[in-house]
C-alpha cells in the first residue's frame, strides 16, 4: 500500500497518509497492523531512535498477556511467533488438581492455579487460547513491527511529534523541521502523551498514593534484602532477581512529579527508608519511575484525532493491566476507523469506539486504585488486606479475581437478546478440525452458520466481501444454530434457533455497509 499524492502543497511533504500514528510501542504497532490489514496506509512516528532498551527486556520487560488480548493475537496469526511464552510454564497450563502454584495477584495478594474453577467459564471452549500468557515487551514489539512492515506500515524512529494542526479533511503533523500530513492522527505516545495535550483533551482521574522505581542495581551487600515482595510499614520492595528491585514509597508521588535527578544516592535513601535495612547500592544501572496516577481522556475523539493506550488512560501498571488495555483498544479501534476511511462505515461507527472502550477503561483505573488502598501503609489498609487474602484464598475468591485479571469477562453492552451478545466469540472447533480464530486472520467480519442455512448465505453475500460465511457444524455449539461476529471478533448478534433475518439485518447494519 503507497500513500496517495496530496493536492494541496502548503505542506512540505507530498504524500498523505490514511493514518499517522505517534508511538510506535505496542498499541500503536499493532493499530498499524490492523489498519494495514484492512488497506489503509499508515505513518509511524516514534521518537525514540532504538526501539530496544533494558527496560523491556527479561525481567523488567514481562508481562502477562490476558484473555482478550491473547485471542487477538491468535486471531491474526501472531501468537506462534511469540517464542518466550513457550520458554516458560503458562500460567494455567497443565494444571494440577490442588496445586498451589500462583498464577496471579491482586495488590501483591497470591490467587493459586489449584484454587481456580474453570467451569464457571461456560463459552471457554476445550482448545481455547491460553487465558493467560508471559510475553517481554521487546518480543512483542519485534514481532509486531515485523508484521507492520510486512503489510506495509512505514515507520520512523528518532522523530518526536511537536504538535499538529488539523481541518475536516486531514491533519498536519510537525517533526522539528518535518510535516506529515494525514486523513486521521492516532495518539499511542503513551502516558505523556503530546498528541493528547495537543489536542486539548481533558484528563481526568485522581492524584498519586506513592512514586514507584523499577530499577537495576548493583548491592555491596545483597544478603540485607529479602527476595520476593516484601510489604513493610513504609512501603514495599520486590526484588525478582538479584539487583533487580522494584520499590514503592508512598509519598504521595512528589518525587516523580518533581524535576530531581534520580541518583545512586537517592534510590539508596529510599530503598534503606522503604526496607528498614542500610543496604548499600554500588551502582545504578537503570531507573525508571512511576505512579499510580489515575486518570482518564474525557473522549478518545477530536475531530481528527484519536487516543489509544496509556495516551488514553494511565494508571498504576499493578498486575500489568495497561499493556492489555492498550492493545483492545487497538483491535476495537483499527477496523472501525478503516471503514470511516473506506467509506463502509454505517453513522455513529466510529464514535462507538469510545462508548465501548471507555467503560472497560473505567474499570481497569478503578481495579488499580482499590489495590493502592489496600497496599497503604497503614493500619485501616492491612486490615483489608487481610480480608483480600481470606477471599482470594477460596475456590470462588481466586476464581474472581482471576477472571478479572485475566480479562475472562470483558464485553461490550451491545444490543440483542442472546447473552453472548458483545462477547468474545468461543474458538469453535468445525468437524474439518478448523478453527473460528484461525479464520480471522485476514481481519473480516464472519457469519457462522452451524445449519447451512441458504438465506444466510445469501444475506452475506449483500456485503460482498465484509463478511466471510462460514457453514457447516462444530463440534461443540453451546447451543448455538448462527453467530454474527465482528471483525475484531465480537458476538454482533446469535440465535439460538431459526435465525430472524430481521433481527439479524438489524445487527449486520449496525456494523457494516451493503454493497
Amino acid at each position: 500500500m503507497k500513500a496517495t499524492l496530496k493536492d494541496d502543497q502548503s505542506a512540505p511533504n507530498q504524500l498523505t497518509y490514511d493514518v499517522i500514528i505517534c508511538g510506535a510501542g505496542p498499541v500503536g504497532l499493532f493499530l498499524a497492523c490492523e489498519l494495514a490489514l484492512a488497506k489503509c496506509s499508515v505513518l509511524i512516528l516514534e521518537k525514540a531512535q532504538n526501539p530496544h532498551s533494558l527496560l523491556k527486556q527479561i525481567p523488567f520487560g514481562i508481562r502477562g498477556l490476558s484473555a482478550p488480548t491473547i485471542e487477538a493475537l491468535y486471531r491474526r496469526g501472531l501468537l506462534d511467533e511469540l517464542e518466550m511464552h513457550k520458554r516458560l510454564k503458562n500460567p494455567h497450563q497443565n494444571a494440577v488438581q490442588g496445586a498451589r502454584r500462583q498464577v496471579g495477584h491482586f495488590a501483591g495478594i497470591p490467587f493459586h492455579e489449584g484454587d481456580i474453577d474453570t467451569s464457571q467459564w461456560t463459552y471457554r471452549l476445550p482448545g481455547s487460547p491460553a487465558a493467560s500468557l508471559i510475553s517481554e515487551m521487546q518480543e512483542l514489539e519485534t514481532v509486531l513491527a515485523r508484521r507492520a512492515a510486512t503489510l506495509g506500515v512505514e515507520i520512523k524512529r528518532g522523530l518526536a511529534v511537536a504538535g499538529f494542526q488539523q481541518s475536516g479533511e486531514g491533519v498536519t503533523v510537525q517533526c522539528g523541521g518535518q510535516f506529515f500530513n494525514g486523513k486521521w492522527l492516532v495518539g499511542c505516545d503513551g502516558a505523556r502523551s503530546v498528541v493528547r495535550k495537543a489536542g486539548g483533551f481533558e484528563f481526568a482521574g485522581t492524584e498519586p498514593q506513592f512514586t514507584g522505581y523499577t530499577t537495576k542495581i548493583d548491592i555491596a551487600d545483597p544478603e540485607k534484602l529479602k527476595p520476593g515482595r516484601n510489604v513493610t510499614p513504609k512501603g514495599m520492595y520486590l526484588q525478582s532477581q538479584p539487583g533487580y528491585v522494584v520499590i514503592q514509597d508512598f509519598d504521595g508521588g512528589a518525587f516523580h512529579g518533581s524535576d530531581e535527578p534520580v541518583t545512586p544516592e537517592h534510590v539508596q535513601e529510599v530503598l534503606r527508608r522503604v526496607s528498614g535495612t542500610d543496604v548499600t547500592i554500588s551502582a545504578l544501572q537503570a531507573v525508571t519511575t512511576w505512579t499510580d496516577r489515575a486518570r482518564q481522556a474525557t473522549t478518545y475523539r477530536n475531530g481528527r484525532v484519536l487516543l489509544a493506550g496509556d495516551a488514553a488512560h494511565i494508571h498504576a501498571p499493578l498486575g500489568g493491566q495497561g499493556l492489555n488495555l492498550g492493545l483492545g483498544d487497538a483491535m476495537n479501534l483499527g477496523w472501525k476507523l478503516a471503514a470511516t476511511i473506506h467509506g463502509k462505515a454505517p453513522e455513529g461507527l466510529l464514535d462507538s469506539y469510545y462508548t465501548e472502550r471507555y467503560p472497560v477503561g473505567e474499570k481497569v483505573l478503578d481495579w488499580s486504585r482499590a489495590q493502592v488502598a489496600i497496599m497503604e501503609p497503614t493500619q485501616q489498609a492491612r486490615a483489608l488486606n487481610a480480608i483480600f487474602r481470606d477471599l482470594m484464598n477460596t475456590r470462588d475468591g481466586a476464581t474472581y479475581f482471576a477472571s478479572r485479571v485475566w480479562g475472562i469477562f470483558t464485553h461490550y453492552d451491545l444490543d440483542g437478546s442472546h447473552p453472548l451478545t458483545g462477547h468474545s466469540v468461543p474458538n469453535f472447533e468445525l468437524e474439518d478440525g478448523t478453527k473460528i480464530g484461525d479464520l480471522m486472520h485476514n481481519g473480516q467480519a464472519m457469519l457462522l452458520d452451524f445449519y447451512s442455512n441458504d438465506s444466510l448465505k445469501t444475506l452475506a453475500a449483500e456485503y460482498n466481501d465484509q463478511i466471510r460465511h462460514v457453514s457447516g457444524p462444530a463440534k461443540e455449539q453451546l447451543g448455538l444454530s448462527a453467530a454474527l461476529i465482528r471483525p475484531d471478533g465480537i458476538i454482533a448478534w446469535a440465535t439460538d434457533s431459526g435465525p430472524d433475518l430481521v433481527e439479524l439485518c438489524k445487527a449486520a447494519d449496525s456494523w457494516l455497509v451493503r454493497d
